[in-house]
């Protein structure tokens, strides 16, 4: 599976278990209500969303450029650090304000959160390499070595 229909499965895949996952982080870890840690789920899965349509883009883009194909350990960690960085610049305020928290509070919150998506993004995504195949950008031609 390749291009388009590979990235809106990934998409849609990760993110409903991501929102599950968000709103039992967000209410086990914050005085909110269900519905208020929800709401923020909601909107930080929403915006997860484009942001992982436009991440994974720029990083198969960045990818196709590399001498090495596949996808090794330190690519993949390369991969998941980047794209919980873009999370965390967005969502560390907004989950402030929504939550009524302090900027260390929700620090402290979303940090805790990013640790728990690091390792699910890496996992989701070498899992999802596994059952999908690579993308394009990273699979072995006969040139090169094959790494998963």
């Amino acid at each position: 599976m390749q291009g388009t229909k590979r990235k809106i499965t990934y998409v849609a895949t990760y993110e409903t278990l991501a929102l599950l996952f968000g709103t039992l982080g967000f209410f086990s870890f914050s005085d909110s209500s269900l519905e208020r840690s929800g709401a923020l789920a909601v909107f930080g899965s929403l915006f997860s969303v484009s942001w992982n349509f436009v991440y994974n883009s720029l990083f198969e883009r960045w990818e196709a450029t590399r001498l090495t194909r596949g996808r090794g350990f330190g690519r993949r960690v390369l991969h998941a650090v980047g794209f919980e960085i873009g999370f965390l610049v967005v969502l560390l305020p907004i989950a402030a304000w929504w939550l009524e928290i302090s900027y260390l509070r929700s620090f402290a919150l979303n940090l805790g959160l990013n640790i728990f998506f690091l390792a699910y993004t890496f996992s989701f995504t070498w899992c999802f390499d596994r059952v999908f195949g690579l993308p394009s950008s990273a699979a072995a031609t006969n040139d090169s070595a094959k790494v998963l």
